[in-house]
């Protein structure tokens, strides 16, 4: 009996149809999914659940998306997680931002379910 190890992807995102979407093409795709409507909720249950990736919004109550990212990337036990950016803000210099604190990849919505998949697998495959 051989044991598969699932990716678990964290998807933080305050909009509930966005979140639905993002969280049925992965669970579609196979991933196992755990889901956040906060930054603050988000750090609780990295601490818990420990994912492999996480998606996250970038304009969300209290802690931006950025902030998130950033703060995960300066610590020793999250800064390895690779990080998605999955956002409206389409401008080039978010894009810039987003990489300057640590962004993996950067998705702007809307997005198509071949595109995010793409550049989950290519975060999850790397």
């Amino acid at each position: 009996m051989s044991i598969t190890l699932m990716t678990t992807i964290l998807v933080v995102d305050d909009t509930p149809s966005e979140m639905k979407l993002i969280s049925y093409y992965l669970q579609e795709s196979g991933y196992s999914v755990i889901s956040a409507v906060s930054a603050k909720e988000a750090l609780a249950k990295i601490i818990e659940q420990k994912p492999d990736v996480i998606i996250t919004d970038v304009v969300m109550p209290g802690m931006s998306g950025f902030e998130l990212c950033r703060s995960l990337k300066k610590h020793p036990i999250t800064g390895q997680v690779p990080i998605i950016i999955c956002t409206s803000k389409n401008q080039e210099i978010d894009r810039l931002w987003a990489m300057r604190q640590g962004a993996d990849a950067y998705i702007t919505k809307p997005f198509t379910r071949e595109e995010l998949l793409k550049v989950v697998k290519s975060i999850t495959v790397g």
